[in-house]
């Protein structure tokens, strides 16, 4: 990330930024600790970067190194620990959660990413699905999104009715206390992004047929839906906090996982919070109402922004291999009334 405002640099900076970002996770995959420390003596690092990467491998693994050493503390007290991880769409969660679990025994840590909810399960009560991967002594569970969906995508897709919706915000606050009281500790986090560095994010996506499959239609409808997704998560961050805090805002990027590593947050019931951000909020308004809805017009804007983009990803593919090739189903992005 160079010290130039991520707006004003060229789109190809940008890109070999990214492709360097994934360079860096290959060799995290790939290579041992000492060889990537000489490999860091040796001068691993970009001219110009915000985080040199020298000083981000160092810091990486030394965080990782506490990791390993929680995760010991974890089993050996016979501990039981819960991390949600939410946020926008690409805004580093994925990425986050791959570098915090990279070292960790998988017998220790486990990640969760649960489907779509099945027939059944939409007839259960909500946090029923949940319940099963919960930790027991000597576990830690990272939830790759989590109960907080219905408070998010349910609500602005259309996926949960309004009573759905008033029963959550009621439920959760004690439904969190008893996983407290149970002996849980509970870990939140939020990552957030803005609206530019989302719509790059997808269009890399689109771009690159190694990352096809992290791009849905859903994911696309999301972008027409940018400021109702913010309203809703202004609304659960105010209806679900508690006041005992156990959540902190994590902001994404190229390196995402260095913000939610530093945290030392409580582990104590509480609702999703999030340290500030900018938004478009009108002076003097209440918590849940001060952000202004979107016109029709400016939906139908975002749609076709989307639309181009996912033209232009299809006119690049032509005649080049099909394997991997974007296919959205027409229809699949429309400007909502």
């Amino acid at each position: 990330m160079n010290d130039t405002d991520p707006k004003t640099l060229p789109d190809l900076e940008r890109i070999k930024q990214a492709i360097a970002d994934d360079f860096d996770e290959e060799l995290e995959m790939q290579l041992e600790d000492e060889r990537l420390d000489e490999l860091v003596a040796e001068g691993m690092g970009g001219a110009g970067e915000t985080l040199d990467r020298k000083v981000y491998f160092r810091e990486l693994f030394r965080l990782q190194h506490e990791l390993v050493r929680l995760q010991d503390w974890v089993a050996y007290k016979k501990l039981k620990m819960v991390v949600l991880f939410e946020g926008r769409d690409s805004a580093g969660k994925g990425g986050a959660i791959k570098r915090v679990t990279q070292r960790l025994n998988p017998r220790v840590a486990r990640v969760v990413a649960l489907p779509a909810p099945t027939e059944r399960e939409r007839h259960q009560w909500y946090f029923q699905r949940y319940v099963p991967h919960l930790p027991t002594a000597g576990e830690i569970v990272l939830f790759d999104r989590s109960w907080y969906n219905r408070a998010g995508v349910e609500r602005v897709m259309g996926f949960c009715t309004r009573d759905e919706l008033g029963e959550f915000f009621r439920s959760v606050p004690e439904f969190e206390r008893m996983l407290v009281r149970s002996g849980i500790i509970l870990v939140k986090y939020w990552f957030s992004i803005t609206d530019e560095e989302q719509e790059f994010r997808f269009k890399m996506r689109m771009h690159d047929p190694l990352k096809q499959w992290k791009l849905s239609p859903m994911d696309l409808e999301s972008r027409v839906h940018w400021e109702d997704y913010t309203r809703a998560k202004e609304e659960m961050f105010h209806r679900t906090h508690t006041g005992g805090g156990a959540v902190v805002g994590g902001a994404g990027g190229g390196q995402e996982a260095g913000a939610a590593k530093h945290d030392r947050a409580p582990a104590q019931p509480g609702g999703l919070r999030r340290r500030p951000e900018a938004g478009r909020r009108t002076a003097g308004a209440g918590p849940a109402c001060r952000l202004r809805a979107p016109s029709r017009a400016a939906r139908a804007v975002r749609a076709g922004r989307v639309l181009r983009a996912v033209d232009e990803a299809g006119a690049r593919q032509a005649g080049a291999c099909p394997v991997g090739r974007l296919s959205i189903p027409a229809g699949a992005i429309r400007p909502s009334a």
